[in-house]
């Protein structure tokens, strides 16, 4: 995503050894000050899910900080719950003396657990709360800190939950469906038709994609919805592929195990898949898309893959093991707040600094806080290939003044 520009006077924190420590960026004595620093110390056993402690110290700074997670959570819960607490730790380790203590808090993937463990960080002197991972358990957390006007960074991707401080450091739908519709249309695509999932996210993605086609001067000339269950993706397939000869794009927003069966339902139609684009979101940032025939040419916006590539490489020497996907997030939280105490001051989680218009490079390129609380992520346009996805247009290196 975006690198910012220089005139902007923010903070930096240099990549150095590696590529993918957060940076604000700004001065040259700033990039200089705020060098990422590797742990010297051997690799550490990853913990697994359950063994940490429920409320740990971690660093010896002295600006306080929660670290809300589901350590202890259900199912897959525990296992993203404990890589991202593993991330946040590798941040501290990769920042050069971060002047920050860590005080994490295991939720039990309840709400229950969120709010406590938000009440307790702020009794401990919590200044800023990172997390919580999912929308309720935000939306509580968010309720208890504004009441002692705390900030947080949190995890969700459902935007009803952002609110004036209370941002949203995650993966929205709403800018992957910004970035392929802009990108269509600047390749002259004007004509669309979507296939959506019958669940939250495609409900999300349908109001983001007819919204964008509208501003753009597109048309939506038929959407259709599918739940998993019988033959309803082969039958929601089947009616787009009868006005397909009206369109030029498609859009299948939604994850490699449903994708390869609509698009290959769609050509056993009839649908010219030279003719027609084929278009999706960043959930086909896998390798049954890639390996899927048909799909080959079709595009879809996602972050750049050489960060993440990056920071899986430094993790799995750390901890051995892969991190979640999401473990970036909170690597980038802690790392950003981590620069804030380092340049700005009594300032530091100010609605002014968490929103400065100019952002922040994380891991997974550019982003910045919006000042409702969602976010918005400098993302590339990449073209399904058997070797992975294909760079069509690099994700933007800065954002717009004014925009």
């Amino acid at each position: 995503m975006r690198v910012m520009s220089h005139r902007v006077g923010i903070l930096t924190q240099a990549w150095t050894r590696v590529r993918a420590t957060l940076s604000l960026l700004g001065l040259a004595a700033i990039l200089a000050a705020c060098s990422t620093q590797l742990s010297g110390s051997g690799p550490p056993i990853a913990q697994q899910p359950g063994e940490a402690a429920a409320n740990a110290a971690v660093g010896e700074g002295q600006v306080r900080v929660a670290l809300i997670l589901p350590l202890s959570g259900q199912g897959n819960a525990s296992v993203a719950g404990q890589s991202m607490k593993n991330a946040a730790e590798m941040a501290l380790a990769e920042f050069k003396s971060p002047n920050i203590q860590l005080l994490v808090k295991d939720d039990g993937g309840t709400v229950q657990g969120a709010q406590a463990g938000a009440q307790q960080a702020i009794s401990e002197g919590a200044e800023i709360i990172i997390g919580p991972l999912f929308a309720q358990s935000v939306s509580a957390v968010g309720q208890i800190a504004r009441t002692s006007n705390i900030p947080v960074i949190a995890f969700s991707t459902d935007v009803s939950v952002a609110a004036r401080g209370v941002y949203l450091l995650s993966f929205l739908p709403e800018t992957d469906v910004r970035r392929i519709v802009d990108f269509s249309i600047s390749r002259g695509k004007r004509s669309f038709a979507a296939i959506l999932p019958d669940n939250a996210y495609g409900t999300v993605v349908e109001g983001a994609f007819q919204q964008e086609v509208s501003r753009r001067g597109g048309r939506v000339l038929v959407l259709e919805k599918y739940t998993p269950e019988g033959n309803r993706i082969n039958e929601a397939a089947r009616r787009v592929s009868q006005a397909a000869n009206q369109v030029d794009s498609i859009f299948i927003p939604d994850s490699p195990d449903a994708v390869p069966q609509v698009v290959n339902t769609l050509a056993a139609n009839g649908v010219d898949l030279r003719r027609v684009q084929m278009i999706g979101s960043g959930l086909w940032e896998d390798a049954r898309i890639s390996s899927t025939a048909a799909l080959e040419g079709a595009w879809y916006a996602a972050p750049e893959s050489t960060g993440f590539r990056n920071f899986s490489a430094r993790y799995r020497a750390r901890y051995g093991q892969d991190p979640v996907r999401t473990a970036t997030l909170a690597y980038d939280a802690v790392a950003l707040v981590a620069a804030l105490v380092k340049t700005q001051g009594p300032q530091r989680f100010s609605e002014t600094s968490l929103t400065n218009p100019s952002g922040f490079a994380g891991i997974d390129g550019v982003f910045r806080f919006r000042p409702e609380g969602t976010n918005e992520r400098g993302l590339a346009v990449l073209r399904v290939a058997p070797a992975g996805g294909q760079v069509l247009s690099p994700a933007p290196t800065s954002f717009q003044p004014g925009t």
